[in-house]
């Protein structure tokens, strides 16, 4: 996240952050711990800065989806605040 968070006007840091984190957050045990790094808003805040660049688009959506998922009260406390950040206009 910190990668992301430093270069996210870069579009290939960010395609490839956004992509890596799709990655580690495949794996549930790490949703949390990567919300609690600022991933969420550093996912938002890339997609945000490359609307029309297709590849940071469709891996931070992916990543995205993997960090919040879960439908426990983590899961559902990821989901809005990825909601606050602004994921949905992104």
């Amino acid at each position: 996240a910190a990668a992301l968070r430093a270069h996210a006007s870069v579009s290939r840091v960010a395609f490839a952050a956004c992509g890596r984190l799709a990655s580690i957050c495949a794996e549930e045990q790490n949703c949390q711990a990567a919300a609690d790094a600022g991933t969420i808003e550093a996912i938002v805040a890339a997609m945000q800065a490359h609307p029309q660049h297709a590849a940071v688009q469709r891996y931070g959506c992916k990543a995205l989806g993997n960090v919040c998922s879960g439908f426990d009260a983590a899961g559902l406390a990821r989901i809005q605040r990825a909601a606050d950040a602004g994921a949905i206009e992104a």
